[in-house]
């Protein structure tokens, strides 16, 4: 019997339809990958549009730089100006201490946490300031202590990267129209150790800290009792254990000052979230200020 006998196209006919068939298919596919391709490309785009628009660009609005000292150590960090910038003002500094994940040399993983809040269009029409945000080389901290161990002893020197952040921070306060009585420190994690660190060594450069589960050194109280700070934690955390942050706080009251301390009781090592992305937070710390003596003028 034929196939043209019961109704069925001929077996050439039949070849033909299935090979028109797969090259449709294949069309078809080619078109909607091309059009799904072109589509992530407007959204993306459109996305980075609105984040250049609305000021939340990151790389962008941190100025990439590098600072070598005389020894030719080099420290790589990004500096965020002040909106509107008028070199007629003084602006305040606020030192920004990252965690250990964002070790490196490629001089922005360091703003992953946190510093998205500091370039909110309206918070930075309504407080203006520098920001500074250092890279902690890999293998090297803020502070070189054990994060593990429920204490330690401030080093006698401070770590080479403390050495140059400060460096760097001394040059801007000479050159950059920076507020000397609005200089702040914050970080978390290893930047809660170094902040704790910071203060303690440089108690008469600091307006206000704020160390964001970290652990310093509780026999510094009397030095730290000088400055306004705010503590956070996680009272589940279990990479920089809560205790070590309390033993700050509960020092420090021991010589007669009021630090203040929050620890979220469902939060694990990331305190500094919901810290940074706090308005109260913001406005604590904008509203401290360092009394100057005649000698800092």
């Amino acid at each position: 019997m034929a196939w043209a006998d019961i109704g069925l196209p001929l077996r050439g006919e039949y070849m033909i339809s299935i090979a028109i068939s797969e090259k449709c298919r294949f069309f078809r596919w080619a078109f909607s990958a091309l059009f799904f391709g072109a589509l992530v490309m407007i959204v993306g785009s459109t996305i980075a549009d609105a984040q250049e628009k609305n000021g939340t660009d990151l790389k962008m609005l941190f100025e990439p730089r590098e600072y070598t000292d005389d020894a030719g150590n080099t420290l790589k960090y990004r500096l965020l100006k002040p909106m509107d910038y008028d070199s007629n003002r003084k602006y305040p500094l606020v030192i920004f201490l990252h965690g250990a994940g964002e070790r490196g040399d490629d001089n922005f993983i360091q703003l992953k946490h946190g510093m998205k809040e500091f370039v909110d269009p309206e918070r930075r029409k309504s407080m203006p300031c520098y920001v500074l945000a250092p890279q902690c080389p890999t293998e090297k901290k803020w502070v070189e202590v054990d994060w593990s161990a429920k204490s330690h002893v401030t080093p006698v020197d401070p770590s080479i990267s403390m050495k140059l952040t400060m460096e760097v921070v001394q040059s801007m306060i000479e050159s950059s129209g920076i507020d000397k009585t609005r200089i702040y420190m914050t970080g978390l994690s290893m930047g809660g150790y170094g902040t704790w660190d910071a203060l303690a060594r440089y108690p008469n450069l600091f307006a206000a800290g704020a160390p964001i589960c970290g652990g310093g050194d509780p026999a510094k109280a009397s030095i730290l009792a000088k400055i306004p700070i705010w503590a956070f934690h996680g009272s589940k955390d279990t990479a920089v254990l809560p205790q070590r942050s309390r033993d700050m706080i509960e020092a420090i009251k021991k010589v007669g000052s009021e630090p203040k301390y929050t620890e979220y009781p469902e939060a694990g090592h990331d305190s500094w979230t919901a810290t940074y992305a706090d308005p109260q937070f913001h406005a604590w710390l904008f509203a401290q200020r360092r009394k100057l003596d005649a000698a800092s003028e």
